[in-house]
């Protein structure tokens, strides 16, 4: 079992790191008392592997002595529980444009007297966890994706889990755009297989409609602009630290050309390595 103790300055990202780190299969707990961390570690050791990793985010939230919290990781270690620390800070002119902006209260400044004094007095205080940790990370001019990047480079356990998932989807303008698409390519343009005798019935799961729509010089020039396109873009994705990429292609009636082309695309998506899914949203309506 891996135990990750967050800890760092207010507005510094401690939330949004939990967060990230919940896509990672850990089971995170925020603000967790100090005094309970033991007794939490028992609780998980008793659940005999159901929590294979653990973040623990730990700050002055609790207006406790990290003293404690030291004696707690040290009773974690006598139960053969290992443990990190991660540490998130920020410059204190950006912890308090952050804290102004989101109208919290600080705190160290409960009453909003003086948030500069309260920024550098965490500080202090959170110096000892600070020298102690395994890991710091400066959020300082951190976009969401650089952070998640970054905390998937430090903590992602196999390569399967830094990769970026492709969901692709094929459906009928007919029956509406689905909502949660990324991308939403219109194959309407492309000869229609409904108004052939022997192809209306079936689908673009059956080979004849496969290899109708496939074979079509349209068809094949528009797949070589698009997995140059979707080469260029998910890389990009990945960069900005998206974790999954749904790429809707729509149709009339979501029966045949868009099944056709979304099932190739997927094949080539998982040829270039990467985890793909492929449903059909309308192909028995």
């Amino acid at each position: 079992m891996k135990f990750l103790i967050i800890s760092g300055l207010t507005g510094a990202g401690k939330t949004r790191t939990a967060g990230m780190l919940e896509d990672l299969d850990y089971y995170c707990v925020d603000n967790m008392p100090v005094v309970l961390i033991p007794k939490f570690v028992e609780l998980c050791l008793a659940t005999q592997g159901r929590y294979d990793r653990v973040a623990l985010v730990t700050d002055v939230r609790g207006r406790e002595s990290f003293d404690d919290l030291f004696k707690g990781l040290d009773e974690m270690q006598k139960m053969g529980c290992d443990y990190e620390i991660l540490f998130i800070e920020a410059s204190p002119e950006t912890i308090i444009k952050r804290q102004k902006e989101s109208r919290r209260k600080h705190p160290l400044d409960p009453d909003g007297i003086d948030l500069e004094s309260a920024v550098y007095r965490e500080k202090r205080i959170l110096s000892g966890i600070r020298n102690r940790a395994n890991y710091i990370i400066d959020t300082t001019d951190y976009a969401l994706g650089k952070l998640q990047r970054e905390l998937f480079e430090l903590f992602a356990g196999n390569s399967e889990e830094r990769a970026i998932g492709i969901n692709l989807v094929s459906f009928g303008f007919k029956y509406g755009i689905p909502m949660d698409a990324d991308l939403v390519f219109d194959v309407r343009f492309l000869p229609n297989p409904y108004y052939i005798a022997e192809l209306s019935h079936l689908t673009g799961l059956d080979a004849a409609v496969m290899n109708y729509v496939m074979t079509n010089p349209k068809t094949q020039e528009f797949m070589n602009r698009l997995t140059e396109l979707l080469d260029f873009l998910i890389p990009c994705y990945i960069d900005e630290g998206k974790h999954s990429l749904l790429i809707a292609v729509g149709c009339t009636g979501g029966h045949h050309r868009s099944v056709a082309i979304a099932r190739t695309l997927s094949e080539y998506a998982a040829s270039k390595g990467y985890r793909t899914e492929c449903t059909h949203r309308d192909i028995n309506k």
